[in-house]
């Protein structure tokens, strides 16, 4: 059965993540397919709003009911979300994904795959959120 409760043997570590949308369909699409790419598989689906899980964590997206203050990573609250890749080949194979995607951007593209000083996609979701897909060494 599958239940959303913590789990005591992993203290600390992060349980989920909400995002809300405000175009709920291009977010579903872009999550959908990063999440997959990831190893996340759906969990739930529903009027208004998806989620995926791996393993413990799971991510949901949430249509916004406040749509009319755009996402601003800069400002106060969330910069980004960071995941594990496999490694540096699947950094580069989701890094084409987002060169084919409508609505989502690979960030400083100049400095690509080391913006970070470490073997990294840094990519913007269709909200603008900036997500980091950091490869193993």
């Amino acid at each position: 059965m599958d239940h959303d409760w913590a789990d005591a043997d992993r203290a600390g570590q992060l349980h989920h993540v909400e995002l809300y949308a405000s175009d709920l369909d291009a977010s579903v699409a872009f999550w959908g397919w990063l999440l997959g790419e990831l190893g996340y598989e759906a969990k739930n689906a529903w009027d208004g709003g998806r989620s995926w899980v791996n393993g413990p964590t799971y991510v949901v997206l949430v249509d916004a009911e406040n749509d009319d203050q755009p996402f601003d990573r800069n400002a106060a609250g969330l910069n980004h979300l960071a995941f594990h890749a496999a490694s540096r080949e699947q950094v580069d194979e989701i890094t084409a994904g987002v060169r084919e995607r409508s609505g989502s951007s690979v960030l400083y593209d100049d400095q690509h795959p080391y913006a970070g000083g470490y073997y990294a996609l840094y990519c913007e979701d269709p909200e603008g959120i900036k997500v980091e897909i950091v490869a193993p060494e």
